[in-house]
């Protein structure tokens, strides 16, 4: 019998806070974190905004040595950590630090420190590359530091799978602890896209919305207007513990983790299966992996990227899996707030969907002003809504046909 998982500690980084308090209320406000780009001048670019954290960091929890050691996700990736980690209130003298370990995903890794110093490389010669480079642009920096940061000696791993980076970061730590090879897992995902390659490359693959007139506007998930997602940056960490260990210390439970499931669509390296095949399978496998039937499903965090193929196979896979119920099903789109945070989306996601069951109130997709005839499924637009929900659902599609859907349900003893 595998044993049973909680959610003990939330963490993140993100264009509407820098804290989980901030962030969940700008949700809840249906404020955007859209803004027009700070981090470089996007003046030749066709696509200027993005959602940017500003002003990063807020509190002083990275001191100037970390701050130059580390790449800008991976600063992220420990910011939310730090907090995560705060808010279990777990000490790690009590624990063995070989039960406690980390998984934290990243789409792209550490792409500004390559852009930096390939520079760097090209200005002045490849003897003034910086001897930090590699350690800071791998993609499990952010994993490793977190370990370095906190202490934790256990399992040390990083998923890269685009945009279900997170989430399938998410089902890994899940298996670390049913399984019996941990206690304690940290784990969601963390990204810094937004430099000229990350803008630039997006926006040549026609995956932005060009909306530089009304950017906070842009993410419009559903919506008939839509024209392509936001591009973003931030960090989503969760703490999952054991229910016994977290039972026996007093700690506060958020939630219960209660099934993963991943797919491939084997289609398309960028564009999802028109019929969301693959997307279908995963929720179908998350599902049965909870011991759910779809009717006991109350709400879905959707991918909800605003791209006009995304959002339609999206729609088409939720019907498929939860026919007639499909329509008494709440669904709501993150990413119409807070762009896409590519490998961090799922981690950020994940606790929306944790709050929305511990808060008892969904958030809202806003910029739904004019459905899509083919969107036509109850997406929560434009207000939050008060509901008490026993089981939700969050979704994570990436570039290379990449499907993952974790189910949370609330937890009552």
């Amino acid at each position: 019998m595998t044993r049973r998982v909680v959610v003990t500690g939330l963490g993140v980084v993100t264009s509407l806070g820098q804290d989980v308090a901030t962030m969940w209320q700008g949700l809840l406000e249906g404020k955007s974190g859209i803004s027009r780009i700070e981090l470089f001048d996007p003046a030749p670019f066709k696509v200027q905004f993005a959602g940017e954290v500003k002003s990063f960091p807020l509190r002083e929890s990275l001191d100037p040595k970390q701050l130059r050691r580390l790449d800008r996700f991976a600063q992220f990736a420990v910011v939310a950590a730090q907090e995560a980690f705060g808010h279990s209130g777990l000490d790690l003298s009590k624990e063995d630090p070989f039960r406690c370990g980390v998984i934290v995903g990243s789409g792209i890794g550490g792409l500004r420190e390559f852009e930096d110093q390939h520079g760097r490389y090209i200005k002045d010669g490849p003897n003034k590359i910086s001897p930090f480079t590699i350690p800071k642009m791998i993609s499990n920096a952010a994993a490793g530091n977190v370990s370095i940061e906190l202490g934790f000696s256990g399992i040390n791993t990083c998923v890269s799978t685009a945009c279900a980076s997170a989430t399938h970061s998410i089902g890994d730590a899940l298996r670390a602890i049913q399984y019996n090879r941990a206690e304690v897992m940290i784990t969601g995902g963390s990204e810094a896209g937004i430099t000229p390659m990350g803008l630039g490359g997006f926006s040549s693959a026609k995956a932005l919305s060009q909306r530089n007139d009304d950017f906070t506007k842009a993410s419009r998930p559903f919506d008939r207007d839509r024209d392509g997602f936001v591009l973003s940056e931030g960090a989503g960490i969760i703490v999952l513990e054991e229910l016994e260990h977290a039972k026996n210390r007093g700690a506060t439970i958020y939630a219960e983790v209660l099934g993963i499931g991943a797919t491939a669509d084997a289609y398309h390296i960028t564009a999802p299966h028109p019929d969301g095949i693959g997307a279908s399978n995963a929720m179908r496998i998350a599902l049965k992996d909870a011991g759910l039937n779809p009717e006991q499903v109350g709400y879905i965090n959707a991918h909800g990227t605003s791209t006009p193929l995304g959002d339609i196979a999206e729609t088409k896979a939720i019907k498929t899996v939860f026919g007639a119920h499909s329509k008494s099903l709440a669904i709501s789109s993150t990413k119409s707030m807070l762009g896409h945070l590519l490998g961090a989306s799922g981690g950020v996601e994940a606790i929306a969907t944790i709050l929305s069951l511990h808060e008892k109130i969904l958030h809202p997709t806003i910029n739904l002003d004019n459905p899509d005839p083919e969107c036509d499924l109850d997406y929560v637009p434009n207000q939050a809504r008060k509901t008490a929900l026993n089981y939700a659902l969050s979704n994570s599609f990436g570039f290379g046909g990449h499907n993952s859907s974790v189910v949370f349900g609330r937890f009552t003893g």
